[in-house]
């Protein structure tokens, strides 16, 4: 017997931890650390609008209350994503 309706993936994201120089999420199981200074539209946000987040496909996350959406691959490698900040 199948089921007429697929599944849905479920993939884990959470903060693990919010600092000076930056936070730390876990997606998929994975620690990414996401430093104010490649990341500085974190450095002034609230604990309630970091900690809003969601996984959008499987490697793209949005931050509904600060409309941040980031790719994973510009979390492991800023330095390929140059980023525009005044």
């Amino acid at each position: 017997m199948s089921s007429s309706m697929p599944g849905t993936d479920i993939f884990r994201a959470e903060v693990a931890n919010i600092d000076q120089f930056g936070i730390w999420i876990i997606v998929k199981d994975v620690e990414y650390f996401l430093p104010y200074s490649d990341f500085p539209w974190f450095r002034q946000a609230t604990l309630d609008q970091i900690l809003q987040f969601e996984i959008l496909h499987v490697d793209h996350l949005y931050w509904p209350k600060l409309d941040i959406d980031l790719h994973l691959d510009s979390i492991r490698n800023p330095e390929s994503f140059p980023l525009i900040y005044k």
